[in-house]
Formats: C-alpha cells, sequence, structure tokens
C-alpha cells in the first residue's frame, strides 16, 4: 500500500509535463500564422479553412436591379398618379362644364377690358365707376352685334329661300349637263328619299328640338355667368389673385406668384390679338362677299368673326360657309370666287397678320394648336376648342418661367467655390450696396 501515492505522484507529474509540451506547442502555432483549431460547438458554425474560396455576400435588391429600370419605375409610378389625378380632375371638370366654360369666357372678356379700366383709371375715374363703364360697354356692343345678326337673318330669310330655291334647281341643270351622267330620276330619288328620311325621323327631330330648348337655357345660364364673373373679375381681380396665391404653398408661392403677370400678359395679347386679326378677316371677307353679290353678306361676316377664335378649324368652317351660301345662291362661278377670296385672305392671316400681331407672346407649334384644338373639341365641344389654344400659350409662358425661376434659385443656394477656381467663378461686379439703379433715362 505504501508504493500506490508514489505511482499517483509520478502519474499526476507525467500529466503535468505533457500540459505544458501542448501549451508550449500551441503557442509556437500561433506565433508562426498557423490558425488554433476550435472544437465544434453545438450552436456554432465552423468557418471555412483558409484555403477555401471567398464566397461574395448577397447584394442589396434595389442595387441588384439595373439603373435603368428604376428610373424607369420612378418615373412611371409618378406619371401614374399625375395621370390619375388628371382624370379626377377632368371627371371633376365635366360635372360642373357650364361653370367651368362661363369662368374661362370671362376670363377671356376680361382680358380683352381689362386695358380699357386701367386707361379709365389714369384719367381719374373711380375702380367702381370705371368697371361699370367698361363693362356697360363691353357687353352692349356684344349685344348689339348678336341682335344685327339675328335681324339680318329675319330680314333676309324670305329673299334667301327663293335664292336657295333657284340655285338648287340651278345646280340640277348644271348636274344633268354634266359629264357625270346624273339623270334627272336620280336626282328625283335622292329628293324623295330626302323627304322620307325627315317624314321618318319626325319624333327624333321634335326630340332634338327640345334638346335645343335645354341648350338655349344652358347658354343664357352660361351667359349670365359669364357676365357677373367678368364684372367682379374687372373690380376686384387683383384681390382674387391674392386669394389663389394664399392657397399656395409657402415654398412654391414666391414662384407662381411671378408667374401669374405673366401668365396674364400672355393671355391679354392673345385675346386683342386673335379679335384684331378677326376683325380683319371678317372686314375683307365681309367686303369681298358684298362685292359678289352674294345674300347675308353682313350676317356671313359676324360667323367668320365669331369662328375665328376657334384657331385652324373656325377659318375652314366659316369659309366654308360662305362658300356654299354663294354656290346656291349665285352659282358656280360665283362659289370659285369667294373661295379664292377666303383663301387669300387666310393666307395674309397665316403668315402675315398672325405673325405680325401675336408675336413672340403666344407662340405656339402649329402641331399643339391642332392637337389642343381637338382635345378641347373632344372633351367640352366648341367651347373646349375656343379655350384651348389660350390655354396651351398660357401653360408655355408658366412652365417657361418656372423652369428659369428654378435653376436661378438653384444658382442662388448653390454653394459657393472655393481655391483657385473661386476667381473664375466669382460674377461680375454689380452695383455698389445701397446703389439705386439706372433709369432709361439716365442710361
Amino acid at each position: 500500500m505504501s508504493k500506490v501515492p508514489g505511482w499517483l505522484g509520478r502519474v499526476g507529474a507525467e500529466l503535468t509535463r505533457m500540459g505544458e509540451r501542448w501549451d508550449e506547442r500551441r503557442k509556437e502555432a500561433v506565433e508562426e500564422g498557423v490558425p488554433e483549431v476550435q472544437p465544434p460547438a453545438p450552436d456554432r458554425v465552423p468557418p471555412p479553412p483558409a484555403y477555401a474560396p471567398a464566397v461574395a455576400a448577397r447584394p442589396d435588391p434595389v442595387a441588384a436591379i439595373p439603373w435603368g429600370i428604376r428610373v424607369a419605375a420612378e418615373a412611371g409610378w409618378r406619371l401614374l398618379v399625375l395621370a390619375g389625378t388628371l382624370w379626377v380632375l377632368m371627371r371633376v371638370i365635366s360635372a360642373v362644364q357650364l361653370v367651368v366654360l362661363a369662368f374661362v369666357a370671362a376670363l377671356l372678356v376680361t382680358a380683352m377690358l381689362q386695358p380699357t379700366v386701367a386707361r379709365l383709371r389714369r384719367l381719374g375715374l373711380p375702380r367702381g365707376l370705371a368697371t361699370a363703364v367698361t363693362a356697360i360697354s363691353g357687353f352692349a356692343v356684344m349685344g348689339l352685334v348678336g341682335w344685327f345678326v339675328v335681324w339680318q337673318v329675319m330680314d333676309n330669310l324670305d329673299n334667301l329661300a327663293d335664292r336657295v330655291r333657284d340655285g338648287i334647281e340651278e345646280l340640277k341643270r348644271w348636274l344633268l349637263d354634266s359629264p357625270f351622267h346624273v339623270t334627272e330620276s336620280q336626282i328625283n330619288d335622292i329628293a324623295q328619299n330626302l323627304s322620307d328620311t325627315i317624314g321618318t325621323n319626325t319624333e327624333e327631330i321634335t326630340t332634338a328640338g327640345l334638346q335645343g330648348v335645354t341648350v338655349m337655357v344652358e347658354i343664357l345660364t352660361g351667359i349670365l355667368l359669364a357676365m357677373f364673373s367678368t364684372l367682379f373679375l374687372l373690380y376686384d381681380g387683383k384681390r382674387v389673385w391674392q386669394w389663389v396665391l394664399g392657397l399656395v404653398p409657402a415654398q412654391a408661392r414666391e414662384g407662381v406668384a411671378g408667374a401669374g403677370p405673366r401668365a396674364w400678359r400672355t393671355l391679354t395679347a392673345y385675346v386683342r390679338g386673335t379679335v384684331l386679326v378677326a376683325l380683319i378677316d371678317a372686314i375683307f371677307i365681309g367686303l369681298g362677299i358684298y362685292i359678289l353679290d352674294v345674300p347675308l353678306a353682313v350676317p356671313l361676316a359676324v360667323f367668320i368673326f365669331l369662328f375665328a377664335f376657334i384657331p385652324l378649324v373656325g377659318a375652314v368652317i366659316s369659309g366654308a360657309l360662305a362658300v356654299v351660301v354663294a354656290l346656291v345662291t349665285q352659282g358656280v362661278f360665283t362659289a370659285l370666287m369667294v373661295l379664292i377670296v377666303v383663301l387669300a385672305v387666310q393666307q395674309l392671316e397665316g403668315h402675315v397678320l398672325q405673325p405680325f400681331i401675336l408675336g413672340r407672346a403666344v407662340r405656339v407649334h402649329p402641331l399643339a394648336v391642332v392637337l389642343a384644338v381637338a382635345a378641347g373639341g373632344l372633351t367640352a365641344g366648341i367651347g373646349g376648342a375656343v379655350v384651348a389654344v389660350p390655354l396651351v400659350a398660357v401653360t408655355n409662358t408658366v412652365v417657361g418661367y418656372l423652369r428659369a425661376y428654378g435653376k436661378e434659385q438653384a444658382l442662388r443656394y448653390s454653394p459657393q467655390p472655393h481655391g483657385a477656381t473661386a476667381t473664375d467663378a466669382a460674377p461680375a461686379a454689380g452695383p455698389a450696396p445701397g446703389a439705386r439703379p439706372k433709369t432709361e433715362e439716365q442710361e
């Protein structure tokens, strides 16, 4: 039994020496760069060995999408939001179409009459009296023009009916003698078919007449709304504009306040220029029709004046109406002469009058004019076609100003250059602080 403790002591000493040697070898391995091998833990994934190839981490899904697709997606959802907003806006406008068209007509009339109010104010008249004189005079002139047209039509109606019958008989004889080989029986069949069509569609014609009464009531309502709106815009337009500016967010208010007067100048220039061009067209074409002894020359001239407010399409419709009246009343030769007069005046208008009178203030590309008139006509009929072009001209002016204003703001708040380039990028020396700018007389 005395030998057992000695044996256990030797075993313990041997184990101690083996642990020391193990610790020394581990330290040597760490100093030589050999990674220490750890026993795998049950909840820990062992690291890959040093000779294994590196595995790249998975990229962010946004970074994995190509840049062009990301740009298209960003633009796409914004366009969808804009299209939805426009759709809702168009539905609202369609629901209150009469009010919108009346207010737009009031804006156009106000743009035409507002310079007269300003001129009377400069002569010393109070604002209320200047507004009343201008509005009453303008509405009286418009009413007299409408009454004159109706009076001329009613006064010449019997004579026109006789001339139309004679013109139809002359056209019939011309067709019989023409090289188109039209027989009298064919002409009689066409006349009988027209008569039968009118007889069988009496109910539809009556319904259309009742709808015409409804349309007349709506037109009268729109005229009254336009008159009241024009009166208040002439008298209190400045405060109305200030109220509208109060609805604009503060950050965008300065840009909108600068774009508003420019848009109004564009609208005023368009309306006054269009009135002048339409008046010249009506006078020259009306004189040509009168010289050629075409009946209803004055009402036709007034129709030409009114249809001139519909760009491109209005001139074609009014010219065609004058040619048709000349054809059925005076014959083919007179109709050809009227056509030559209409085409000559329209060429003068397109190449001389509009570029000279309207100028660069409302310059819009012809394609934009055609598309705007078509879209306005499809959306709101004749009224939409009338207001489409001034709307495009005003929008063009506002967008151009806001683009220039945005660039100016970006340059104003951009960081200033430093170092050697500061001298090159520095702006030119301006007037000293507190110095008053020179007037045109001083320059």
